[in-house]
């Protein structure tokens, strides 16, 4: 008689049909957050000792820091459109906020004249919504958009299941406390706070989700754009900090730069030197605390080890203009200047079990490159004619010695409402090169000693200069970058 063979127990053999499902899972969730018009140095963990963000500190924590990581444009359209379709806002002609200064461009104080660009993003382009989507992933996006006048170009038309609060405004059209006259938002209660709608609508998904599918969720607040406005409680708990900190009777603007007064109307401008607004204070604050709202529910559902969280900012902090509510230095300039202080930004990316916790990557990366890199981080294909102008970042966060990122690229034929003329940048390593493009000079700075760009080298590095010039000379051909044209009404600076 033969013997019965007990073959070995199979772990997964006794698992829960729960644990199963979990098992079965292998693509992972993916939260991305977009803060309006955050600044690199508005973030704790990345320099600030006035504002506090202990929820995206502890992000940086678990995560990777960016310390070199950059928008696609000084202003926030453009930089939208890039992580949307993984292109350059030249190539899509996308190239200034949404509708920009095209209802007056035809003025006598502009030495150039801008072109129309596209005023929405075109349907045919595949978003990073819809590859994800084609895929299996629900899609749930809330806040602003700013990427199109007219609803066919909403997020509900680009790939999101699911649109709350996303239309052709870029701001909150009637401040940050209900009601919102927001045609994608119900009012809330009198008196609700709308970053704190945002953070509650994004609970809402997480706990009424299809569970059987991953998801991406784009948090796209509309803080810290203007207008100023925070919640009464804690604009008072940091006007205390700023008297505790000497800082309350310090005047936060200095007027005296000499980039400053050479802007094109001079006077007007004036750059912030201190962060020190506790209504602007206030208003990160709450941006933080929503944060914390939604990593806690991911934890509390067991959701957080499987999922993906990236958090980034669409351009500089806003520090020349408009009540200059910020303070970008050391960095130069802010929102609308192509000086780093308008286009570096504090980029953070947890991806559990993946990367070294509290890891910093000094490389420059952009934000084209999250296409494809969420892409490769679902194990779906890349799709390299759509996000031309992006490099996954995964060898990068895996630490792959031979990553090389190419020159990145900025395009902005545009005066913008902040101070800055019209121009272009090219980074390639740690120099970067600014055009202007009223008299085509050139302006070549070395990131690495002179992160302020104080010292000029392009006579002092000619080689360097040529080579950067005309890198960024086929950057401009290679994308079809539409140019200005001379204004022939031109009479003088205001």
């Amino acid at each position: 008689m033969n013997k019965l063979k007990l073959l070995p127990i199979i772990p997964a053999l006794l698992f829960s049909s729960a644990q199963c499902k979990e098992v079965k899972l292998k693509k992972p969730n993916v939260l991305f957050i977009l803060v309006d018009d955050l600044g690199q140095r508005d973030i704790g963990a990345f320099g600030s000792t006035f504002y506090e963000t202990p929820n995206v500190d502890k992000l940086a924590a678990e995560g990777v820091m960016f310390t070199n990581a950059y928008a696609a444009c000084p202003v926030c359209s453009p930089t939208r459109a890039s992580i949307m379709s993984g292109k350059y806002p030249a190539r899509l002609n996308i190239t200034d906020w949404i509708p920009g200064r095209q209802s007056y461009i035809n003025t006598d104080h502009d030495k150039m004249l801008s072109k129309p660009f596209m005023l929405q993003l075109p349907l045919e382009e595949k978003t990073i919504a819809e590859a994800l989507k084609e895929n299996g992933y629900q899609t749930f996006f809330v806040g602003k958009w700013h990427l199109g006048e007219t609803e066919k170009f909403w997020p509900q038309h680009q790939g999101f299941d699911i649109n709350i609060g996303g239309w052709s405004k870029g701001y909150p059209n009637n401040g940050y406390f209900s009601p919102y006259k927001n045609p994608m938002l119900a009012d809330g209660p009198k008196g609700e706070f709308l970053t704190d709608r945002q953070g509650d609508e994004c609970v809402k998904f997480l706990e009424n989700r299809n569970s059987d599918n991953p998801f991406f969720m784009y948090l796209s607040f509309y803080s810290v754009h203007n207008p100023q406005q925070g919640k009464p409680e804690i604009i008072e708990y940091f006007k205390k900090k700023a008297t505790a900190m000497d800082i309350d009777q310090v005047d936060p603007f200095v007027t005296d730069l000499p980039w400053i007064k050479e802007s094109e109307a001079q006077g007007e401008w004036k750059e912030r030197k201190i962060q020190s607004s506790p209504v602007y204070a206030s208003m990160v604050y709450s941006m933080d605390e929503n944060v914390g709202k939604v990593l806690s529910k991911l934890k509390e559902l067991g959701l957080e080890k499987n999922t993906v969280v990236i958090f980034m900012s669409d351009n500089g902090g806003l520090s020349t203009a408009e009540s200059s509510p910020t303070s970008n230095l050391p960095l130069r300039g802010g929102k609308g200047w192509l000086y780093e202080g308008g286009i570096r930004e504090p980029m953070i990316i947890k991806w559990p079990g993946q990367v070294q916790a509290g890891s910093i990557i000094q490389k420059p990366v952009i934000s084209t490159d999250f296409y494809p890199t969420i892409l490769q981080m679902a194990g779906l294909d890349l799709l390299p004619e759509q996000h031309v102008d992006g490099e996954s970042l995964v060898p990068l966060l895996k630490n792959d010695p031979t990553f090389i990122r190419q020159p990145l690229f900025w395009h902005y034929p545009h005066y913008s409402n902040q101070g800055d003329k019209p121009g272009g940048a090219l980074r390639n390593g740690d120099y970067k090169l600014i055009c202007r493009y009223e008299d085509n000079s050139y302006e070549l700075y070395n990131l690495r000693t002179d992160i302020s760009e104080t010292r000029n080298l392009i006579d002092q590095e000619p080689e360097k200069a040529k080579e950067m010039i005309q890198i960024f000379k086929d950057y401009l051909t290679k994308t079809n970058a539409q140019m200005m044209d001379v204004n022939p009404n031109y009479k003088g600076k205001r």
